[in-house]
């Protein structure tokens, strides 16, 4: 089981589970930020790169900050937001805005404060079906 949801106000995009990310339903997207060097050396980025490979395949991309690349596996999309330059560079709110407006998450080792990030998403979607799964450990 992936986790267990929490309850969330009534009309929320966003639900949040307590569990691992991976264990979500196969038929999901994934997202997570990454940089434009596609390094992925550090956190949840390092399961990633284990898990979906594709390195080459996101440079050959050719992404900037505040653009997303994408990567199909086994059926299901896998998005990496670009919200820096360089693995040692800190993103920005204005890149994580762009690239979540690119395919109508940063908190962990990234340091943006989630406050900010979750009213970002709640508005980038507003005018979507999309429902939004969050996941923490």
């Amino acid at each position: 089981m992936a986790g267990s949801p929490n309850e969330d106000p009534e009309g929320s995009r966003i639900t949040y589970v307590k569990g691992d990310l991976f264990a979500c339903p196969k038929t999901d997207s994934l997202a997570h930020c990454i940089s434009e060097d596609c390094r992925m050396g550090a956190g949840i980025a390092v399961l990633f790169k284990k898990k979906f490979g594709g390195v080459q395949e996101l440079i050959n991309q050719q992404k900037k900050s505040g653009e997303v690349a994408v990567l199909k596996r086994d059926g299901r999309y896998i998005y990496y937001l670009i919200t820096k330059k360089r693995a040692s560079h800190k993103p920005t709110y204005e890149n994580l805005r762009k690239s979540l407006e690119a395919m109508k998450i940063g908190c962990g080792l990234d340091r943006l404060q989630w406050e900010h990030v979750s009213a970002m998403i709640e508005e980038v979607f507003e005018a979507t079906d999309i429902r939004i799964t969050v996941y923490t450990l």
